[in-house]
């Protein structure tokens, strides 16, 4: 099983983030479950969503405290509450921001705990704002999700937003995941071959000198 726990505050999506992601998993033949946790219902304040992806019916109903990935969608959540608690070892960390990861404000035990590919900063805000028109990060970092992980792939996602969003909305939101997801992976790809040119899409070793 597949655990992810998505934080941001309320009116970015964040709810809605974790529904398409179980929807792409349907799409995939997985069983998947979606379902959120407030502790407001105002915009603005802080909002978790969880999501679980299995090849097998999925039995518990509990939220994620044992996830394998989170996506930060509000990089301002960083200094407000502990959203790596329970990250498993080896599990991945998206965070909506310019910044590369080691310019970001962080425990060093917490980063140290996350392998260096599985740490990643994607300004989505900036590229929902291009491809959008609005702050609205949520399509863009599932999009990135699945250049870094396999569990989903980025046609899952973008049918799943189709159907959520038909016409102009989702053709909007599937050009913006398809650009993160492009971004994320030529990055991925060019660490692999030794040959990355500097870009502020960052994981942790190419931003230590920020």
């Amino acid at each position: 099983m597949f655990q992810i726990r998505i934080h941001g505050r309320g009116g970015q999506g964040v709810v809605t983030a974790a529904d398409l992601l179980a929807y792409a998993a349907f799409k995939e033949d997985h069983y998947a479950q979606a379902f959120p946790s407030f502790g407001s219902e105002r915009t603005g304040a802080p909002v978790v969503s969880y999501c679980r992806i299995d090849t097998r019916p999925i039995r518990t109903h509990e939220p994620v405290l044992a996830p394998d990935a989170v996506i930060i969608q509000d990089p301002t959540l960083l200094g407000a509450i502990d959203v790596f608690a329970g990250l498993r070892p080896g599990g991945y960390a998206l965070i909506n921001s310019s910044r590369p990861f080691a310019a970001l404000d962080l425990d060093p035990a917490t980063v140290a705990a996350i392998p260096p590919d599985h740490r990643l900063t994607v300004p989505a805000t900036d590229l929902a704002m291009e491809h959008l028109g609005r702050p609205l990060p949520n399509a863009v970092l599932l999009g990135a999700l699945t250049a870094v992980t396999d569990v989903l792939g980025i046609e899952a996602v973008c049918a799943a937003i189709a159907d959520r969003f038909p016409g102009t909305v989702g053709e909007r939101n599937i050009a913006a995941a398809r650009a993160a997801h492009t971004i994320v992976a030529d990055k991925l790809a060019n660490k692999l071959a030794g040959s990355e040119t500097p870009t502020t899409y960052d994981t942790e070793e190419d931003a230590g000198a920020a």
